[in-house]
């Protein structure tokens, strides 16, 4: 399988720059997993598209303003970093660019000094491994330093951060939203409770494969960069209790759905696990956890859309995009998004 036979062209005006006022008014495009029926609707009416006793899977991940801007001491080139993951403490793995600027022992400033950081160990592609210095609490000079690490395909400045989050998102440590939970509200969030859907909460923290195109021709020999999850007791019995009776789970974006497979890879059933995860699933892959996915439209030749091809076929999701792309869906993180329904019992 090739990594070529993933792409797509794609208009440039249909790249989303910024998000909607009003998350739940996007588009929704509706499509069978076995089939290649197609209705075309709104966020707002997905309640009615579930059913009394599916289970809705959200990651509860939350994005850090990750991306710095700083200076190196010895020589004052600018240098930009993306922390991709808290190894311990004070040293973070991350992306550095210029990478050729930072080698073992280069010190790095950010806000005239406020954060420092001294290279200890290099990596391939441009990762870094710093030790960061600082008076005070980390996270409080990260929010007063740092930017949300929006896509490189996204020129518009974000007016407010809390759009590159979920409404829901609580836990920490991501250096990407993971988008197809944006569309919720708080209002959208009840609605689908009152039909009876339980909604449970994974972590699945966003790293470096959201960055990192697959460059390879043989899909197959593609790595994936690893990433922490967890699955809490509560979440683990609902998801249990599920299955076992039969009942629907629904993904929300293929971060929460590799999250799920991982744990009934490794488990054979749903159990409360934390750990780190580099599962790479694409066509040929056999989903055991979920039933349904609701995710966003994703860049050619990507992880990502491989997977939800691995879901439905590819067959089925090209014939989806092509008739996104037709009636001018919005794409990738700020865009619409596509609920690929379950198979009918």
């Amino acid at each position: 399988m090739k990594t070529a036979d993933f792409d797509y062209e794609l208009p440039p005006g249909l790249i989303a720059q910024t998000p909607l006022s009003d998350r739940q008014e996007s588009r929704l495009l509706v499509c069978e997993r076995d089939g290649f029926g197609i209705t075309h609707d709104r966020f707002s009416h997905l309640p009615a598209l579930l059913q009394e006793g599916d289970v809705l899977v959200v990651n509860d991940t939350r994005v850090l303003p990750a991306r710095l801007t700083g200076i190196k001491k010895e020589t004052g080139a600018v240098i930009e970093i993306l922390l991709l993951r808290q190894e311990e403490g004070d040293l973070w793995e991350v992306l550095a660019k210029p990478a050729k600027r930072v080698g073992t022992g280069t010190v790095l400033s950010f806000g005239d000094g406020l954060l420092e950081a001294i290279c200890i160990a290099t990596g391939e592609e441009g990762i870094r491994h710093l030790r960061f210095a600082y008076e005070g609490v980390f996270l409080e000079l990260l929010d007063r330093l740092g930017e949300m690490p929006l896509p490189p395909y996204i020129h518009e400045k974000l007016a407010d951060r809390e759009r590159y989050q979920t409404v829901y998102a609580k836990v920490v440590g991501s250096a990407a939203a993971p988008t197809a939970g944006l569309h919720f509200t708080p209002s959208l969030l009840d609605e689908i409770r009152a039909r009876g859907v339980e909604v449970a909460a994974i972590t699945l923290h966003v790293g470096l494969g959201t960055f990192r195109p697959v460059a390879v021709e043989d899909v197959a020999t593609h790595k994936m960069h690893s990433e922490f999850y967890r699955v809490g007791e509560a979440t683990a019995r609902t998801l249990e209790s599920a299955r076992r009776e039969g009942r629907r789970i629904i993904a929300v974006g293929t971060t929460t759905t590799r999250t799920l497979e991982t744990i009934l890879a490794a488990n054979g059933r749903f159990v409360a696990a934390s750990g780190w995860t580099d599962i790479f699933i694409y066509p040929g892959f056999t989903f055991c956890a979920i039933d349904g996915l609701i995710t966003n439209f994703h860049l050619p030749k990507s992880t990502l859309l491989m997977l939800v091809s691995a879901f439905a076929s590819k067959a089925i999701i090209m014939n989806a995009y092509a008739a996104a792309i037709a009636e001018r869906y919005r794409f990738f993180s700020f865009g619409d998004a596509m609920y690929i329904q379950p198979r009918k019992r």
